[in-house]
């Protein structure tokens, strides 16, 4: 998920340059359900903070290890500028609330568009962090968004699966033209 801010010239730059490093709509890495981790090791814990260097200096808030074209079940999110980034390694959706709000949403696998995505208000996430100590996450509203969102890449899922079919059909239409 992405969030954007002016920058000065050299936050661009590592803006551009981390987003070179993320995979974009119509690779087929972004599509493909990923795999349990494993190991909680030196290696799981190093590709944490690649993936929370490379979402702080894209403007995400969110990134998904697809993303990165690793097929694992790894996500990292933070909730705004300057707040700490988590990890959640093998996140399971615990529960949901029925109720629903439709908000935009932007990915930054998805170049500069946004569209409408229906998300649950409020959820509960099982997860491990990257020592593999078990987390129960509960969140709302922003920081429930951004969860589910990341979760859905580890499913294949992407915002234009979850909008209008004019939603998407436009954003397509504003991608074509970026290229």
């Amino acid at each position: 998920m992405s969030s954007r801010s002016l920058a000065d010239p050299e936050l661009e730059q590592r803006r551009l340059d981390a987003l070179r490093l993320v995979r974009q709509l119509g690779d087929p890495v972004l599509r493909t359900p990923t795999a349990e981790v494993t190991a909680f090791d030196d290696a799981l814990r190093e590709e944490v903070e690649r993936m929370q260097r490379i979402m702080v200096d894209a403007h995400g808030v969110g990134l998904a290890a697809p993303q990165i074209g690793a097929l694992r079940r790894l996500l990292v999110y933070r909730t705004g500028d300057g707040e700490p980034a988590r990890a959640l390694v093998n996140p399971r959706l615990a529960w949901a609330s029925e109720e629903e709000e439709i908000d935009a949403e932007g990915c930054l696998s998805i170049g500069e568009v946004s569209v409408d995505v229906p998300r649950a208000v409020a959820i509960r996430v099982e997860a491990r962090d990257a020592d593999g100590a078990e987390l129960v996450i509960e969140a709302r509203d922003f920081e429930a968004r951004v969860i589910q969102h990341e979760m859905d890449h580890l499913d294949g899922i992407l915002i234009l699966d979850r909008t209008t079919k004019e939603q998407r059909r436009e954003a397509l239409r504003a991608l074509r033209a970026q290229t």
